[in-house]
């Protein structure tokens, strides 16, 4: 690819872009917010029941609306013995109303009285990241898929982070994603393992 390159990331969630350009961020990509670059521009609906077809969607609506080149994510939990949930629904699992912190909170109160009394053995969990690059011409660039394997703690713990992380348990760390410093998280995280593909997939891009 041409450098340098600049790209923006499509999220109102300040701690993704955060995430992402400590991940990706580089004298030769230059990572911008949405709200770097105008707007407000309009929130597409996001009616895939996969990440990977919210991703595609979210990037393909914002890089038409920006007229730029977009990197769109989608990411949540999956619980194991949720039958998956609250998967695409991580977000307003617990309702849409309200600021990110409310929703956050409403969301983990829901989990801990959805997993009282779960067994170990069925605890098993994970955060899954899809990501997608788009440009305004509506061609889809890049895609990329990453995982962070954990299990639903029985309470939670750490004050770093943000939405589940309190709550995934990472038994070789002997801690939640929240107790990570961010470095150690972004080297292990679902978003750090799909951004790091999604760098070498830039590469390949003329």
């Amino acid at each position: 690819m041409s450098l340098p390159r600049e790209i923006v990331v499509a999220t109102g969630n300040p701690h993704k872009v955060e995430e992402i350009r400590a991940i990706l961020g580089s004298g030769a990509l230059v990572l911008r917010s949405l709200d770097e670059v105008g707007g407000p521009f309009p929130e597409p609906e996001e009616t895939g029941r996969t990440f990977q077809a919210n991703a595609r969607l979210k990037a393909l609506a914002y890089a038409r609306a920006t007229g730029r080149l977009v990197l769109a994510d989608d990411s949540g939990l999956e619980v194991d013995a949720l039958d998956g949930e609250p998967g695409v629904d991580s977000a307003i699992w617990a309702g849409a109303h309200g600021s990110r912190a409310e929703r956050d909170a409403r969301n983990n109160a829901k989990l801990a009285e959805r997993m009282r009394g779960v067994p170990e053995a069925r605890r098993g969990a994970r955060f899954v990241c899809c990501m997608c690059l788009a440009d305004a011409s509506g061609r889809v660039l890049a895609q990329a898929r990453g995982t962070f394997e954990g299990r639903i703690a029985d309470a939670p713990r750490g004050g770093g982070g943000f939405g589940y992380d309190p709550w995934l348990w990472l038994d070789d760390a002997g801690c939640t994603a929240a107790e990570l410093d961010p470095a150690t998280k972004n080297a292990r995280s679902h978003r750090g393992h799909a951004a790091r593909a999604m760098g070498e997939a830039l590469r390949g891009i003329p």
